[in-house]
């Protein structure tokens, strides 16, 4: 009797309540079929607003059923504090969702990959930090006594978890200083590190290297050692030296001129930047020709199609007058009028 009372009584909110779970669930059908719909954030706070009101009548149900039943194994005030608990959650979760998607949609329209991540972390630090503060006032601490205890707390977390925080602020630094970001290829002349940069978190760097492994680096490490970013140059450098031989001798001004003139009128070649083409050095069997030029292009693979074409033309113009290209070798000079003689003895 009491139960037909008690159910007759709240009708209209379990009729809310069923209503709330169907729509619930119908939302969320619609999300997935429109995951990238226009439509996305009204579907995530229209969720919201229903599981807040299917989490508030089921709490008035137990707080109901705890007048008219007596239970004693539970209060209202824990009722109350679960209720809260579980809105608070589903409210950090959406506004997670929804900070992931315009960080998504940042990065669509071109945005810089890191800056989007670094802000959407820091927008999710300070949601935790302001519901926390709100949530603890809500059940009367003080806001003097939760800042206290998260000044004192954070001492304890700083000096058990050391090398966590040096490598959470190491990767800070990393988004301001901004040495590389996501999709840069970064190398160390320090340690044994050369690869694809492919993540920057808070605690580590993920870099995949050409052999793709994938290579974790903790984020305090770059505060010690010295990186190079190759991704970042401005040209790309050709630098070799050509070797003939010494009976070309007199053939040397005409091949380093004419090798010149072709660096001059090669397209590849940035003209803007230091060209030298110069005999410079007598080898112990060749005489060495040095080439030095930079290309237009940074990307590898065009990089090296201009340094083939650019090898490819040299070889053309030594053959063309008449050289060719040194290996190493000794010459051995014999005397003519040489006595040889037996060791004694023999």
């Amino acid at each position: 009797m009491i139960t037909e009372e008690f159910l007759s009584n709240n009708v209209l909110s379990l009729i809310v309540l069923v209503l709330c779970l169907l729509g619930s669930g119908g939302l969320m059908i619609y999300n997935r079929k429109r995951e990238k719909g226009e439509h996305a954030t009204l579907v995530h706070v229209s969720q919201f607003i229903m599981w807040a009101l299917g989490v508030i009548i089921l709490g008035d149900f137990v707080e109901q059923g705890i007048d008219h039943f007596q239970w004693r194994f539970i209060t209202a005030d824990t009722v109350g504090m679960i209720c809260t608990t579980l809105i608070v959650l589903m409210l950090i979760r959406k506004l997670f969702l929804m900070i992931n998607r315009l960080a998504a949609a940042q990065i669509k329209r071109g945005s810089d990959i890191t800056s989007a991540h670094i802000v959407s972390r820091v927008l999710k630090i300070l949601i935790v930090i302001v519901v926390f503060l709100f949530y603890g006032e809500h059940f009367g601490m003080s806001l003097s006594g939760l800042l206290t205890f998260g000044g004192i707390g954070g001492i304890a977390i700083g000096m058990a978890g050391k090398d966590i925080l040096s490598n959470l602020f190491s990767g800070i630094m990393l988004y301001f200083d901004r040495p590389f970001k996501i999709g840069d290829w970064v190398s160390s002349p320090d340690r044994q590190i050369e690869g694809t940069v492919v993540e920057i978190g808070w605690r580590i760097t993920k870099i995949i290297t050409f052999d793709h492994r994938p290579l974790y680096i903790p984020n305090s490490l770059f505060s010690s050692i010295s990186v190079e970013n190759p991704g970042r140059m401005t040209n790309r450098r050709i630098k070799t030296t050509i070797g003939l031989r010494y009976e070309d001798a007199e053939k040397i001004s005409q091949i380093v001129s004419e090798i010149r003139a072709m660096l001059k009128a090669e397209s590849s070649i940035d003209q803007h930047q230091t060209l030298l083409v110069y005999f410079d050095e007598f080898g112990d069997s060749a005489l060495n020709i040095m080439v030095y030029c930079f290309t237009k292009t940074t990307v590898w693979a065009e990089w090296l199609a201009a340094q083939q074409a650019v090898y490819l033309k040299i070889i053309e113009i030594v053959h063309r007058n008449g050289a060719d290209f040194a290996f190493p070798s000794r010459t051995l000079y014999m005397e003519r009028n040489s006595v040889s003689r037996e060791p004694p003895g023999v």
